[in-house]
């Protein structure tokens, strides 16, 4: 009977074979499954983190350009606020110009009244940014005149250049507000 093996023995052979055998292929892919699971949820919420950063980077560029529009707006706004007014007061400007006309021959007390509040209203318009053009003798431009009608030029230099200035123009700001109506030269 000595060649017979104790149960017990042979149970601590089996044990100690399992234990030295290396890991079968049905053992390691669900270790490289259990690292993928465990990188998948890491790379998914690092891909959402860099979304998120880009629409943060994106969504506060957009608030910096509307806000710089916003601001550029409410200037050209605040700039261009009293064009109406000052618009509707520019024929009393052309009637001032109309009757320093007719007074510059005379130097009484009647004109000088006259020419003070004249300047007066000159200075208000040009406190508000509102400028004549000058436009006597210039090349046309249609950006800032209207042509009402063209001449024969008295001179060879005055072709296509403006020769008479029938309603003076007014720049508000550099924009034109009212275009000057002149004569050009042909």
């Amino acid at each position: 009977m000595e060649n017979t093996v104790q149960p017990e023995q042979e149970l601590e052979k089996h044990n100690d074979l399992v234990e030295e055998t290396p890991p079968t292929q049905s053992e390691e892919p669900t270790a490289e499954v259990k690292k993928e699971d465990l990188a998948d949820p890491v790379k998914k919420l690092k891909d959402e983190l860099a979304e998120s950063k880009d629409k943060f980077i994106r969504l506060y560029a957009e608030f910096d350009n509307f806000r710089r529009r916003s601001s550029k707006e409410k200037l050209e706004m605040i700039q261009s606020a009293n064009e109406q007014l000052l618009n509707a007061l520019l024929p009393v400007a052309d009637d001032f110009d109309r009757a320093e006309k007719s007074f510059k021959d005379k130097n009484d007390k009647e004109s000088e009244g006259f020419f003070l509040i004249q300047n007066k209203f000159r200075k208000i318009l040009e406190q508000y940014g509102v400028k004549p053009m000058e436009a006597l003798h210039s090349n046309f431009n249609p950006d800032l005149h209207e042509a009402i009608t063209q001449v024969p030029a008295p001179e060879e230099k005055l072709k296509g250049k403006i020769i008479d200035v029938v309603e003076k123009g007014y720049l508000l700001n550099d924009k034109v507000i009212r275009f000057a109506k002149v004569v050009v030269g042909s």
